[in-house]
């Protein structure tokens, strides 16, 4: 039987299971059709706060690589620390201490009023920054392996021809980073996709928050968690999708393509 069949096969055995796991448990269709318009309504956030917060971890790891990097005691210096002290700590206790405790020093006695709305902000853009800077920290060792990857050779002819040290680095090694480092970014992204419910628990009207709220009020936690479930499983493959993609293009020139045995090709 050839491969691709029993691997159809498994996956028809796979969606027999869940129908019948979901007439075992009388999956309530009539209330998930009524509510699904409130739940989806909570797509557009998590987008937002999930881009917004790729593009901010971008810029912080691009400045951490060139940090940790620098020969100069100071950059490097707060570079590891920042990546040491956000990679030890949890996500959810940084996105309650962005969003909680920052007003809270805001409002200390003796703090100046100009520093107020620099420690206040909304849900949403303290999710953002909150994904940002946790994403930041870990994709700093993307960026440092990426730019490490570009030969030393190429630096020194940069060198040689007159460049600077940022020429170098921006006509030369970044360029040539960005295809090493845009695949596991975009795995980077996938995750912080499905990290974002967890901005839900502070109260950012988000899919998983939408999605929680109605079951818990209606006792339909089984209904909308599943289908939150299925939403966040649709977005990760339509970007894995993307994802790919890009990847191939990026590759391109770069990946050997594999070559047909002799015998696959007509040649005895």
């Amino acid at each position: 039987m050839p491969f691709k069949v029993k691997l159809g096969l498994v996956y028809g055995a796979i969606g027999v299971l869940l129908v019948l796991f979901v007439i075992a448990f009388q999956y309530d269709t009539a209330f998930i059709l009524e509510w699904l318009p409130f739940i989806l309504g909570g797509v557009p956030l998590t987008l937002f706060i999930c881009f917004g917060g790729i593009a901010l971890a971008v810029v912080l790891a691009l400045l951490g690589a060139l940090g940790r990097l620098s020969h100069n005691a100071l950059f490097m210096g707060v570079a590891n620390f920042y990546v040491s002290f956000i990679r030890g700590t949890p996500l959810l206790v940084q996105i309650f201490f962005i969003y909680f405790a920052f007003p809270q020093l805001a409002f200390k006695p003796g703090v100046p009023e100009w520093v107020q709305p620099l420690l206040v902000y909304n849900i949403a853009f303290a999710a953002i920054l909150a994904l940002g800077i946790n994403y930041g920290a870990y994709m700093t060792e993307i960026f440092r392996a990426g730019i490490q990857s570009v030969g030393h050779g190429q630096a020194e002819a940069a060198s040689a021809l007159g460049m600077s040290s940022a020429q170098t680095m921006r006509r030369i090694v970044l360029p040539q980073a960005v295809r090493v480092i845009i695949p596991p970014t975009g795995n980077e992204f996938i995750a912080m996709l499905k990290d974002s419910s967890l901005v839900g628990l502070a109260g950012a009207a988000e899919l998983f928050y939408r999605a929680q709220s109605v079951g818990k009020a209606e006792s339909h936690s089984y209904e909308t968690l599943t289908v939150a479930a299925l939403i966040y499983w649709l977005l990760t493959s339509i970007f894995s999708f993307f994802q790919k993609r890009l990847e191939t293009k990026m590759g391109r020139g770069h990946v050997r393509e594999e070559v047909a045995p002799p015998r696959a090709r007509g040649i005895a």
